[in-house]
């Protein structure tokens, strides 16, 4: 047998739905937010992540899948969903009319160490807000990033959205001249990647997740005391706009997410310890991949995480309930059967009959198991009378069918 790659998940029958219900929400809500959907390729130039996530991150050094293909050309599978899509926003124009808002459900490919919620392959949903520096973009995203959580189930007083500014590039270089200090001072309690970063982009040794380092991190300069004053300004109006859309924050001035084009807000909502959702401001992505200087603000959401930290929260997935079995008590009436299923898939109603030639028995099983909410069954007596019986599952409960209605009956009936 050959088996599943690791790092690697199915989604199996019995788990679809729970997939379904959250791919649901996520359109219903981009929908409301006038959030278009987009489709990237889910493999690029290498270049492309090389530029853009930064050479000093995980994923450029440790995760991406790298590869060359018959022409020699350097690709990679998507590690992230941001990158591609700025340079489809580039590369295809999109920029004529702004605001532009995008999401997209794909799969994302990182070769580390698999984990609970976390896998080689997974898949996410995010959004790409483009075209405004404004601390309302800011606003928005979140608000859509809370209202998608919120709907999934994630209410209450558990949900926490952490949130701090890294500030822009200007105050940053005088913030990485303090922090390259406080590495340096004590480069004998880090870990080798963050004697690395401490060279080359200092700010990500901040993500990293070494418990040691966590501690000595605890005591290291923070980006708020070298904000420049109009970076002080737009967060100062991010929380604001916040408190009156009524969105709780915790600041959290260690927070610095681990991509390299982040600049002034970042942001995760985190429930029990999990981080479900994150996302920051990028103003300067799309013009390092060749494009005009344009301001965006994004977040993406792992589903397997999201799924797996909703169910530990005591989160239900509905499992949708197919409507209506039709069984065949004799062979003479299998005919019939497959014309009402016809005539209630046509009406837009969830339908099945028997197809492996099971007993009446054994169809009753089935479409217990299934779930469905009646059975129709049809016999000799049945044919001849051209009135039929539809038994409630979840009570017993009967009612007629006429053959010269069936579609109109049983809309009825459920």
């Amino acid at each position: 047998m050959i088996n599943i790659p690791k790092g690697t998940k199915d989604m199996l029958p019995a788990d679809s739905h729970k997939w379904h219900a959250v791919e649901a929400v996520a359109r219903s809500v981009a929908r409301r937010y006038n959030v278009k959907q987009i489709r990237t390729p889910v493999f690029e130039s290498a270049e492309l992540y090389l530029r853009s996530i930064g050479d000093e991150t995980d994923i450029v050094n440790k995760e991406m899948y790298i590869f060359e293909d018959k022409r020699g050309r350097r690709l990679a599978l998507r590690p992230e969903g941001t990158a591609g899509v700025v340079r489809s926003f580039v590369e295809n124009n999109l920029g004529e009319t702004l605001p532009l808002k995008v999401y997209y459900i794909e799969s994302l490919y990182r070769y580390e160490q698999p984990q609970a919620g976390r896998y080689r392959e997974h898949h996410q949903f995010g959004a790409e807000f483009f075209g405004s520096p404004l601390p309302s973009f800011d606003i928005e995203i979140i608000s859509m990033a809370h209202d998608f959580l919120r709907e999934i189930g994630f209410d209450g007083d558990g949900l926490t959205l952490e949130l701090n500014t890294i500030g822009c590039p200007t105050c940053r270089a005088e913030y990485n001249k303090a922090l390259r200090k406080f590495l340096a001072d004590n480069t004998d309690k880090l870990c080798d990647d963050c004697k690395r970063r401490a060279a080359t982009n200092p700010l990500r040794a901040l993500d990293c997740k070494v418990k040691s380092c966590r501690e000595v991190y605890k005591s290291a300069p923070s980006i708020r005391d070298h904000l420049c004053d109009d970076c002080k300004a737009h967060h100062k109006a991010v929380t604001d706009g916040l408190d009156a859309a009524g969105i709780s924050y915790t600041e959290t001035p260690d927070l610095v997410r681990g991509l390299d084009y982040y600049t002034r807000t970042v942001f995760e909502f985190v429930r029990g310890g999990l981080t479900l959702l994150g996302g920051g401001r990028y103003d300067g992505l799309c013009e390092s991949l060749g494009g005009k200087p344009t301001p965006c603000v994004g977040f993406g959401c792992g589903l397997e995480r999201l799924i797996d930290g909703a169910e530990k929260n005591g989160i239900a997935f509905e499992r949708p309930a197919p409507d209506v079995y039709v069984a065949a008590q004799c062979d003479g009436a299998r005919g019939e059967c497959a014309r009402i299923v016809r005539e209630l898939r046509g009406g837009g109603l969830a339908a099945e009959t028997d197809i492996m030639g099971k007993s009446l028995k054994a169809q009753f099983k089935y479409a217990d198991r299934q779930g469905y909410k009646y059975v129709i069954t049809l016999g000799e007596s049945e044919l001849e009378s051209g009135v039929y019986t539809a038994k409630r599952m979840a009570d017993g409960a009967t009612y007629e069918i006429r053959k010269t209605d069936v579609l109109g009956d049983v809309r009825r009936i459920i």
